[in-house]
């Protein structure tokens, strides 16, 4: 399942960058890198066993004859050195045939760039399994690379939205809101009933850089911090700022509680599974914590969903959906043959289902057959996921490591109220130019 470390995952391994190797071309590769000997190699992170574990279940049922062909051989190095690791590899020619694609998506086109990955646009409709995957799903990695083909797939997939208390609401009158003005009224209704309106980890910072990020996007339009990355508009923009200035102001008024600051992720979320505030702005990886009684007071049936409203005349539009992949998987170029198509086509359309009913994992890809007895908030995901007709991603995706750190670091200043929205973006504005 999904942890706290792994929705910062974006933060944690872009933090990790360390200065760029040359990446020469691939030459032969010995006998132990990817796919020497016939076998079919995986190189994932030892935190994260779903994805081998996924492999594995496969390699023993539905892709039992590219086993058979290639054996898969799956190994693991520790994901703190993740990125720095993957160059080195790369800059010997030994990634392995499919491994977690890098932390930081810079390094990522570096790859790219030097044609050692493979553009699975081309190969999954060469293969004819281009509809395994969901466009939600194809949408965030095409973004996260900023390119129009894909180069890496979504072993997982997360929408980011409200997840609210119907109790409280209907107990105080509050409708769902599908604009910012509507959520704005909403969190004055309950603030004035004594009820928290919103649970948030100001201290980890990006749960509130979230609502900053989501804000400009329906405000100014899916490519907007694009932009920003590009030169082509700065943070400190006044249309930028009125994004930073909202969240603020809700901070101003305490709608975030009276200690948003001090609060860190397992404590927001035991707070909202045991009904201590009405809105939790979150990702479905929250869904192995709402699934489990143990710590889900409020009830499962109580949970609600609700995207990231609207900003009253923005150019976004609530059908944009944030969203990312935590580490997608990557194929090599190097020693790429006929056995590699089969694992591809085989993983491509059986991944999604054997994940999901062995790991409880949601994926990018389509799911053909899900549990019988699957949560109902699991199937609402899959559900925004599949009707999704693009997504968006987060605030500090394009970012440097430093505007990113320094993004999160200051979070919780908007959250008390402590920071203004100018001041706010002047700092990242300021880190991502350093």
């Amino acid at each position: 399942m999904f942890t706290a470390q792994r929705a910062r995952t974006a933060t944690t391994l872009a933090l990790l960058s360390a200065g760029t190797l040359a990446l020469s071309a691939c030459g032969a590769s010995d006998g132990e890198s990817g796919g020497a000997g016939g076998r079919f190699t995986y190189l994932g992170q030892t935190q994260n066993t779903t994805i081998s574990g996924t492999l594995e279940a496969l390699a023993g049922d539905q892709c039992a004859d590219a086993d058979a062909a290639a054996p898969l051989t799956p190994d693991a190095i520790d994901g703190t050195t993740w990125d720095q690791q993957l160059q080195l590899l790369a800059g010997q020619g030994a990634l392995s045939n499919m491994s977690m694609a890098a932390g930081t998506p810079s390094l990522m086109e570096q790859f790219i760039e030097a044609g050692q990955v493979v553009n699975l646009s081309d190969k999954l409709s060469e293969l004819g399994v281009d509809s395994s995957v969901l466009p939600a799903a194809e949408s965030t990695i095409k973004a996260l690379y900023d390119s129009e083909d894909l180069w890496s797939l979504p072993t997982e997939f997360n929408i980011e939205g409200f997840w609210y208390n119907k109790q409280l609401l209907d107990d105080n009158d509050v409708d769902v809101p599908t604009t910012w003005g509507e959520l704005a009224d909403a969190a004055a209704t309950l603030q004035a009933a004594d009820v928290q309106p919103f649970v948030a980890a100001g201290q980890d910072g990006w749960p509130i850089t979230r609502l900053v990020g989501d804000y400009i996007l329906r405000d100014l339009g899916p490519d907007a911090l694009k932009k920003v990355a590009d030169g082509k508009a700065s943070l400190t923009d006044p249309e930028y700022v009125v994004a930073a200035d909202a969240v603020a102001e809700f901070g101003s008024a305490g709608y975030f509680g009276p200690a948003a600051g001090s609060i860190d992720y397992n404590t927001s979320m035991n707070q909202f599974l045991t009904g201590s505030g009405a809105f939790f702005y979150m990702g479905s990886w929250a869904l192995g914590n709402f699934n489990d009684a143990e710590q889900n007071k409020i009830g499962l049936d109580n949970i609600g969903f609700a995207p990231f409203p609207e900003v009253e005349g923005g150019a976004g539009s609530i059908d944009q959906i944030p969203a990312n992949v935590g580490i997608p998987v990557m194929f090599t170029t190097e020693n790429y043959d006929e056995t590699t198509d089969a694992w591809v086509e085989c993983v491509v359309e059986n991944y999604g289902d054997t994940a999901l009913n062995d790991f409880g994992q949601v994926t990018g890809f389509v799911v053909d057959n899900p549990p019988a007895d699957q949560p109902a908030l699991t199937t609402l995901v899959q559900e925004v996921i599949a009707d999704a007709p693009s997504s968006i991603l987060w605030f500090e995706a394009a970012f440097s490591p430093e505007g990113t750190s320094v993004s999160q670091s200051n979070g919780g200043g908007l959250a008390t109220g402590s920071l203004s929205g100018q001041e706010f973006m002047e700092l990242v504005q300021a880190a991502n130019e350093g």
